[in-house]
Parts: structure tokens; C-alpha cells; sequence
């Protein structure tokens, strides 16, 4: 008996040390599931990169998706990002969309946005948030595609003849969309020669997010960023024997465009808690030496974002 009870001491002692030695359970599983994330459905540049479709991002907020740019190819990365599990990207959801800028390369999946969800079943009109000549393109995209449109709804296809339509505002800086997800801004950034070139920042219930757009280093990135969860901003390097080394080259992407050093620089000002580069223009340095020049002169966490990443 005394025998029985010693080796009952004795195992209950080393259980008890075996279990002090285990981990604590991760805070992780303690906490709340996320209400917001960003969708990069485009990382790439007008370089026709298979990998890299143009431009594009989706703000997805309990579920709802607003998308920022539209780059060739935005369609079907929605479509991939659905596939992978992320909500708010079907095609009767891409409802919702923030144009930067004008470039072609942000905007050649425009057309793709306004009638290839509609031709899947999308009936809500497409809503669109942009600088002037936002209304001018749009006007000439419909009637583009007007034929189309007439063969589609009286036709044997039978299509609803609302999905394709599109409510256009023309945007000036400032909040220029809210709802119970989100409160929308844009800043203005500078792009070189245009006119009008902005930034978004998305303020919602968990996070602060903000998107650069195209532009050369600007204070309002910095102050719409002030600390923010994310900050996307694009980004360029540029190696030995490049098209950079023409002085023609240097000056333009110098005006439209941030180089890695001055990203640095610039996120170290605007404390991100996450930089995520987008819109990598590499002139042959690899995505490692793009990030590794970023982290020589900044200390903060950045990623280099490819297409279908969430963050």
C-alpha cells in the first residue's frame, strides 16, 4: 500500500512538471476574427507579366468588397480569389470601385468590369469613384459597346438591362464614400504630368488601410497613413545596364514614380504597421533586392505583394 501510494506522489509530481513546461495557448486563438483584409488582385505594371495582372486591390469588409483600380485582368483574379475561399468577390459583388488615376494600366479591365459581370447575372449598377474624366471614359466605353448591349437584352440571351449601367462621381479630395463598413478619402498624390492623382484611405471598424496609387514620394501619404495597419504603396529599383540608366528614363520615373530609398524614407515618417509594395517596377533586380534596399534604410515589416495575396 505504502508502495501504491509513493509511485502515486511520485507520477502526480511529474505530471505536474511535464504540464508546466507546455506552452501557453497562443492569444491567437483568442481572438476576434478579422472584419477586414486586402485582396491584391493586381501587383504587376503595364510590363506584360503573366504572373502580375495590372493593377488592382479590394478592400473586403465583412464581406463586401470595394475595389481600388482596374487593371487588365481584374475580373478573373476576382474570380480566383472567390475560388480561394475570400468573400465578397463574386461577380453580382463587384459593385463598387476607386480609380487612382487614368493610365491605361489601371483602367484596361474597366470595360471587363463593367459588362463581364453583367453578362454573369450581376443586376446592381456599377458604382465608380474617380478624378475628372472618369464620366468622359465611361460614356465612351458604353457606346463601345453599344451593339453588344442591344444584342445582349433583345436578343435570345436575355440579359437584365441594369447591370451594366454605371453611376459615375467625379471626386474631389476629401471623404467621398461612407457606409456601415467604411469611410473612404482620397488624397491627392503626385504623378507626374497628370492633373489629378489620388490616393484612398479605408477606415474600417478594425483597421486602417491605405493605398498609394501611382506617385512620387508625397506628405499625404504619409499623413493619411499616420500609424496605419497597412499601407500599399508602389514602388521601383532599378539594377546595372537597365532602361534607367537613360537620363530620360531617370527623370521620368524620378516624377511619376518612388523609389525604393525614398519609400524607405517615406515609411519611417508614416509608420505602417505593415508595408505592402505593389505595382514593383524591378529593371532587373530581383523582388529579394527590391526588399532587402527597403529594409537597409526602413525597420518596419514590408512585404512584397503578388497577385491573390491577402493581407
Amino acid at each position: 500500500m505504502k508502495l501504491l501510494t509513493w509511485f502515486l506522489l511520485l507520477s502526480s509530481g511529474f505530471l505536474l512538471r511535464l504540464n508546466a513546461q507546455q506552452p501557453a495557448p497562443s492569444d491567437q486563438s483568442k481572438s476576434a476574427p478579422r472584419i477586414s483584409e486586402v485582396v491584391v488582385l493586381g501587383s504587376g505594371t503595364p510590363n506584360a507579366d503573366p504572373d502580375r495582372s495590372g493593377p488592382a486591390v479590394a478592400v473586403i469588409v465583412n464581406g463586401r468588397s470595394y475595389l481600388v483600380d482596374c487593371g487588365p485582368g481584374i475580373v478573373r483574379r476576382a474570380a480566383g480569389a472567390t475560388r480561394q475561399g475570400v468573400p465578397g468577390l463574386a461577380m453580382r459583388d463587384l459593385t463598387t470601385l476607386f480609380l487612382t488615376h487614368l493610365h491605361s494600366d489601371h483602367t484596361l479591365g474597366y470595360p471587363d468590369l463593367i459588362f463581364s459581370p453583367w453578362v454573369l447575372g450581376r443586376t446592381q449598377h456599377l458604382t465608380v469613384y474617380g478624378p475628372r474624366g472618369t464620366a468622359e471614359m465611361t460614356k465612351n466605353i458604353l457606346a463601345a459597346w453599344k451593339k453588344d448591349v442591344e444584342v445582349r437584352t433583345q436578343g435570345l440571351e436575355h440579359a437584365n438591362s441594369t447591370g451594366y449601367l454605371v453611376n459615375v462621381h467625379e471626386i474631389e479630395p476629401g471623404v467621398v464614400y461612407k457606409d456601415e463598413n467604411v469611410t473612404v478619402t482620397a488624397f491627392p498624390v503626385k504623378h507626374g504630368s497628370w492633373d489629378e492623382a489620388f490616393g484612398y484611405r479605408f477606415q474600417t471598424p478594425d483597421r486602417v488601410i491605405v493605398i498609394s496609387g501611382d506617385t512620387s514620394p508625397a506628405d499625404s501619404v504619409v499623413q493619411a497613413c499616420n500609424g496605419c495597419d497597412v499601407l500599399l504603396h508602389e514602388a521601383y529599383t532599378s539594377g546595372a545596364h537597365s532602361e534607367m540608366d537613360s537620363p530620360q528614363w531617370q527623370a521620368y520615373f524620378k516624377a511619376f514614380h518612388t523609389s525604393t530609398t525614398e519609400l524607405a524614407a517615406l515609411s519611417t515618417r508614416a509608420r505602417p504597421k505593415l508595408l505592402v509594395l505593389y505595382h514593383q517596377m524591378f529593371h532587373g533586380v530581383s523582388e529579394g533586392e527590391m526588399l532587402q534596399q527597403i529594409r537597409n534604410h526602413y525597420a518596419g515589416a514590408v512585404v512584397s505583394a503578388h497577385d491573390l495575396d491577402v493581407y
